[in-house]
């Protein structure tokens, strides 16, 4: 073939092909389903052959899109493999850990001094926010993720597994104690996106449920979450390791003794292989130990 196709056209089709439709690779790849079907167009158009078989309720590779997947797919890992090498070489003492940002300032960099401490050659930056990164594109050697633990393709070790409890600020209380959990249901309630916890924790402690369970304030991640409540807006059920640095520092009460396991737990995410690098294995035993000494 006389003229080469645009890379980026070839690494579009390996993830049409990899997520199985156009939305998916447009996902994956942080771009719009148009601009996937463009670069899809374009190939198609440079190789002069049908890779793709567009039906009613979806698409399938044609034969030849079958037969060239494969060989692409081994090509760009190996490309990725190299880049890897390269940001190795280029960065092995310098560590990016992504978390989100409740999880950061109420328990990651309060302990992250003890690091620093105990490794001064490994330089660790910090990144925050509530959506997944791409750990390749984006250079990440850690995540610190909240969730089910279900991580395609990347390696996974179970961190902390925390339970909620009720808090809320001295002043929404105005001196009167709770005594019953269904006590909480007098106050507003404060919840993260999905509304369930609240609803979970209130039966699992016997209560009937109604409607003044899922009212209240909405807020996207814990950090906010926690705000709130130090505001005087309503009680919030947040994960222990955060109530007790609030607590200790008078911004908020514990209503209730009446810790819950959280649905969602804390893991180690690393991309395959990441972890035989020394300065990514030391700080993975390093926070694994932090969490066990909880």
């Amino acid at each position: 073939m006389s003229v080469m196709p645009p890379l980026q056209a070839l690494r579009t089709f390996v993830e049409v092909a990899k997520q199985g439709s156009i939305k998916g690779a447009a996902e994956a790849l942080h771009v719009t389903p148009g601009a996937v079907s463009q670069q899809m167009r374009l190939l198609e158009e440079r190789l002069n052959t049908e890779l793709l078989q567009r039906e009613r309720l979806g698409m399938r590779l044609t034969y030849m899109g079958e037969k060239l997947y494969p060989m692409l797919n081994d090509a760009f890992a190996q490309v990725d493999r190299a880049m890897d090498m390269v940001a190795a070489h280029a960065s092995t003492r310098t560590l990016t850990i992504s978390t989100v940002a409740a999880f950061a300032a109420s328990w990651l960099v309060p302990r992250l001094g003890r690091f620093t401490q105990q490794y001064p050659h490994i330089e660790v930056r910090v990144e925050t926010g509530s959506d997944l990164v791409d750990m390749r594109k984006d250079r990440v050697d850690i995540a610190l993720r909240h969730g089910l633990g279900d991580y395609p393709e990347l390696d996974v070790l179970p961190l902390m597994a925390p339970v909620l409890v009720p808090v809320a600020a001295d002043s929404l209380l105005q001196g009167h104690a709770l005594r019953e959990p269904i006590d909480c249901l007098n106050y507003p309630l404060l919840h993260d996106v999905d509304r369930a916890d609240w609803s979970l924790w209130l039966r699992a402690h016997g209560v009937q449920v109604d409607e003044r369970a899922r009212s209240g304030g909405v807020f996207e991640d814990d950090y906010l979450l926690i705000r709130a409540a130090e505001s005087g807006q309503g009680i919030a059920l947040i994960p222990e390791a955060y109530a007790r640095e609030e607590i200790k520092a008078g911004r908020l009460v514990q209503v209730l003794d009446k810790p819950w396991p959280a649905r969602f737990a804390y893991y180690i995410v690393t991309r395959p292989g990441a972890a035989k690098r020394a300065e990514v294995q030391a700080f993975i035993e390093w926070v694994s130990a932090e969490a066990a000494a909880m």
